[in-house]
């Protein structure tokens, strides 16, 4: 148990070194380089989440994460349903998934922008096509990798296609599903602070935009390090969830 805790925090703790030497080594040529040490970066947090400024955009953010994962999934699990078990859709759909798999989702950013306008639309739109590809790619695998038996058992018993689909399909399925689901929150993550940068007045995107333009760098870098521990913990939660339901 203390050698669980003892590593991470070994790395941590080096990390944190190594930044601060970084910062060092580079305020001898660039003074405000100071600005974002590990020290005042750390006070700046305290200082943004005592007073409260910090949760409104994290709550925010939170919400939009929620929607665009819920409309990845809504999308998602259906299509790798259908490519799953209908081979003629397969071999139909598959090569146009993978050419738009392999656009960057922060390329739709003008496109969406036009046709949604700005606000939260084209930031949904952008989370959400980001997170359907490995819900979809992971809920396919999931039904080629379904014991064959089950099928042939259910349709035995006069199953329907909806009853084979809700009864057998999905329980078997759902850890593949919960997988998907945790790459998703990464990828969503990840296009979130970009996207948040577009057209919104509030989120930790921008956030950090709103700290470059009051030149409040130890406040910038107090969000970069709040993101990355929020994030470790949305991705505790989606391991925690995957891990009870296989056991």
């Amino acid at each position: 148990m203390l050698t669980r805790i003892a590593w991470p925090l070994l790395g941590l703790g080096s990390a944190v070194l190594l930044w601060a030497l970084g910062v060092q080594v580079l305020h001898e040529r660039t003074p405000i380089a100071g600005a974002f040490a590990p020290w005042p970066a750390a006070q700046a947090l305290w200082a943004l989440l005592a007073d409260g400024r910090l949760w409104p955009h994290t709550v925010l953010s939170l919400q939009r994460v929620a929607v665009g994962l819920l409309s990845a999934v809504a999308v998602g699990v259906p299509l790798g349903l259908l490519i799953g078990t209908w081979r003629p859709f397969a071999q139909a759909a598959t090569p146009l998934f993978q050419l738009l798999r392999m656009v960057s989702p922060l390329s739709w950013m003008p496109l969406a922008v036009m046709v949604l306008g700005v606000g939260d639309a084209p930031v949904y739109f952008l989370l959400a096509f980001a997170a359907v590809w490995p819900v979809m790619l992971n809920t396919a695998a999931g039904v080629a990798q379904l014991n064959p038996h089950w099928l042939l058992l259910a349709r035995s018993l006069s199953a329907t296609r909806w009853e084979v689909a809700c009864r057998v399909i999905l329980p078997g399925i759902t850890a593949h599903i919960l997988i998907g689901v945790r790459l998703a929150i990464g990828l969503i993550w990840i296009v979130l602070v970009p996207a948040e940068m577009l057209g919104v007045s509030a989120g930790l995107g921008y956030y950090i935009l709103d700290t470059r333009d009051r030149l409040a760098y130890d406040e910038l870098m107090a969000v970069i390090l709040f993101i990355g521990a929020l994030g470790y913990a949305l991705d505790t939660l989606a391991r925690t969830v995957h891990a009870r339901w296989s056991h």
